[in-house]
């Protein structure tokens, strides 16, 4: 007991390290993910600061934010790892977590898709977290600016879940002149499957038929991305 020592709680931490006063004066961007959860929560307990909290958090979920959001609050209370967490602080911090992913989830306004960079760059906002495998497809003008995003289906990507019907008919409806689709591929590998080229030169055929014309096949990681295009398997 004679060699405790007290955590420092962040209003006795020099000013210029506290992580509001941090926000407000270098901007959010400065602050570490720790920092960031510690101003959710806004304290911490009698042992550990809201910067230890937050640093405990990331290190019980490597770093993966998408996992706390995807466990339920109970489950979060009784994990022994996040001692100090309890209903309040589990809620703030999901709904925090929900925001964000709300509005990676918005479609960007007049974003122009021209390269497959920027398609991926629009799927992975929805896709590069998902734990089974979710197609989706980005409707396009005469400039290729975008319309819309649109998820068609859950689950392995097959035949009959990338049915043309259902891919197309969002793009006829919203007037669409061209078409990219996309999948992630959970297992953090890119590399298109056979399946996955074969539906996809159905699909190349189908657009042809109907003039809306399917530009791009691009497969999501978490971190990575392939354009079917650039690989040469559109053909």
């Amino acid at each position: 007991m004679g060699n405790y020592q007290k955590p420092m709680i962040i209003r006795e931490m020099p000013e210029d390290e506290r992580p509001r006063e941090k926000l407000i004066e270098l901007g959010a961007q400065s602050l570490t993910k720790a920092e960031l959860i510690a101003i959710i929560i806004s304290t911490g307990t009698r042992e550990k600061s809201a910067i230890d909290l937050g640093r405990e958090i990331l290190f019980r979920f490597g770093d993966n934010l998408s996992d706390f959001l995807d466990m339920r609050i109970e489950e979060l209370c009784r994990d022994k790892s996040l001692k100090g967490i309890g209903v309040a602080k589990a809620c703030k911090i999901k709904a925090a977590l929900e925001l964000g992913k709300r509005l990676g989830d918005t479609k960007p306004q007049d974003e122009t898709i021209t390269t497959p960079e920027a398609a991926a760059s629009c799927l992975m906002d929805a896709l590069r977290y998902k734990k089974t495998e979710h197609f989706a497809i980005l409707i396009l003008d005469t400039k290729r600016k975008l319309i819309n995003r649109e998820l068609i289906s859950i689950g392995t990507l097959d035949a009959s879940i990338a049915h043309p019907r259902e891919i197309f008919s969002p793009a006829i409806r919203q007037h669409g002149s061209a078409i990219i689709v996309g999948h992630n591929h959970p297992s953090g590998d890119p590399t298109p499957s056979r399946e996955d080229i074969a539906v996809t030169r159905r699909l190349v055929d189908a657009g042809e038929l109907l003039g809306i014309p399917v530009l791009d096949h691009v497969i999501v990681t978490d971190q990575a991305y392939i354009s079917l295009r650039q690989n040469g398997d559109m053909n």
